[in-house]
């Protein structure tokens, strides 16, 4: 990973909700179909562990997504993610509904994205992420971009990256010495 630069860091330390989109961030944003209609995701063990390290730093995670899934909702369980908003394209309207639950200011927000229907809550937020597949027009509006692509370790990337700017990485990682 590459060292953020000042302003990130300063961003990224006040950050108390990553909220994720699912298909291209969670995922390889590729949709894998089955003969008898059923739809496959793969999610990366890897963002599953950032994701689980972020909220044992008391960072929060959500997620927003624009299409509907059973797989998604089975995985935002087993990492313990209660803030899911499924079947939404309008992600930065979907955000607010969100933080009306929750007594933040979209300062205190990360929003990671990687393609157009993102591009609002990245520039709503204190802090814009994007995936370095993510589309040029997002990648040119995000605050960060990180080195890993969608659904290969960028969610990790980016958990790692806050909990350092909030010194608490090393901490965390001392349960697993």
């Amino acid at each position: 990973m590459t060292m953020p630069s000042q302003v990130i860091i300063t961003a990224a330390k006040k950050i108390k909700l990553l909220v994720l989109d699912v298909d291209g961030v969670l995922t390889d944003g590729k949709l894998y179909y089955g003969n008898n209609g059923e739809e496959l995701k793969a999610f990366n063990i890897q963002d599953g562990l950032g994701i689980k390290l972020l909220q044992e730093g008391g960072v929060k995670v959500g997620i927003i997504t624009g299409r509907v899934s059973t797989l998604l909702q089975r995985r935002a369980d087993e990492l313990g993610v209660t803030s899911v908003i499924q079947g939404r394209e309008d992600k930065l309207t979907a955000l607010k509904e969100m933080l009306q639950s929750q007594n933040l200011g979209l300062h205190e927000i990360a929003f990671m994205g990687d393609d157009l229907p993102d591009l609002s809550a990245i520039n709503a937020v204190g802090l814009g992420i994007t995936v370095a597949n993510a589309s040029s027009t997002l990648s040119a509006g995000a605050d960060w971009q990180t080195l890993r692509s969608g659904g290969d370790g960028a969610v990790r990337e980016t958990a790692e990256m806050i909990l350092k700017a909030q010194n608490k990485f090393d901490d965390l990682v001392e349960r697993f010495k």
